[in-house]
């Protein structure tokens, strides 16, 4: 049982909870997610079954796309609606052009403070289990890339509300974003619902409900390594990549799939005029 699953998580679950309930649903241990959604958000959440676990850091690294309604005006203590309110301010006089503008300003690689509610790990434990205990420790500060923040909707008012469409790079920290452009704005902001509609190649519209899940929802191994270059091999070379053998270089910058007679072999790279596996999917190959 080896492949891609695209979930739409649902409120109320941790990215760890849907993979308990995707291993018991398909009686499979080996199941793993591509980047961590937050308990509130939903959305798109990837997922590996079987040898597919072992492609899931290929998922990780593309974009990925959100949909953010924030309010502005209040600031609250996990920078979502989830936390207590720290800080209220009338936001009426903000305009839609101000939103804007300040959106626009968020666009580019900038510099990104991990929230405490965040799953990063400071001197060995998660920032979340710190903030549990009412912790407040310093971070350090990571670049992070907003490829887009289009503003999608806007409703004036003393606490003024926002539609976002943010794409941005792995890493990134949506309700950070809304949180920074309340601070830009000058009034504060959180994020109310957070929604993810896409990671990499897919979407939510393709994405599968945790009721009454099954194989069928299966997707082919294939289906993530969408986006990276193909190299199609013949047998021979095939049952050496699955060995851990190198072979003959592909000539292409960075990883690549090998595919060979019989579907996904691994994915590789070039490495001192060689082919040489990443990771192997195919056989018994850890």
């Amino acid at each position: 049982m080896d492949g891609i699953l695209v979930v739409d998580k649902p409120a109320a679950m941790t990215s760890h909870d849907v993979v308990s309930v995707v291993r018991r649903a398909l009686g499979e241990r080996r199941v793993g997610h591509a980047g961590t959604l937050d308990p509130d958000a939903t959305g798109v959440l990837v997922l590996g079954v079987g040898r597919a676990t072992r492609l899931m850091r290929f998922i990780e690294i593309h974009d990925k796309e959100y949909l953010a309604d924030v309010r502005l005006g209040v600031e609250t203590t996990t920078q979502a609606a989830s936390g207590s309110v720290v800080a209220e301010t009338d936001a009426s006089a903000i305009t839609a052009k101000d939103l804007d503008r300040a959106a626009a300003a968020m666009v580019g690689e900038i510099d990104q403070m991990p929230p405490m509610v965040s799953a990063v790990k400071v001197g060995g434990e998660r920032l979340y289990k710190k903030a549990r205990r009412g912790e407040e420790v310093e971070r350090a500060v990571r670049a992070v890339t907003v490829h887009s923040m289009a503003v999608e909707g806007f409703m004036p008012g003393e606490r003024a509300s926002a539609r976002l469409r943010v794409v941005c790079s792995r890493g990134t920290y949506v309700r950070t974003l809304a949180h920074d452009l309340g601070r830009a704005l000058g009034v504060g902001g959180h994020v109310e619902t957070l929604r993810r509609v896409r990671v990499g190649p897919f979407d939510d519209a393709g994405a599968v409900p945790l009721e009454g899940l099954s194989v069928t929802a299966l997707r082919p191994m294939t289906d993530a390594v969408a986006g990276y270059p193909l190299r199609v091999v013949d047998a021979a070379d095939a049952m050496a990549v699955t060995q851990g053998k190198p072979i003959a270089a592909f000539g292409s910058v960075g990883a690549y799939a090998v595919i060979g007679p019989d579907g996904l072999v691994s994915m590789s790279e070039d490495r001192g005029g060689e082919s040489r596996p990443i990771c192997v999917v195919a056989g018994g190959s850890p």
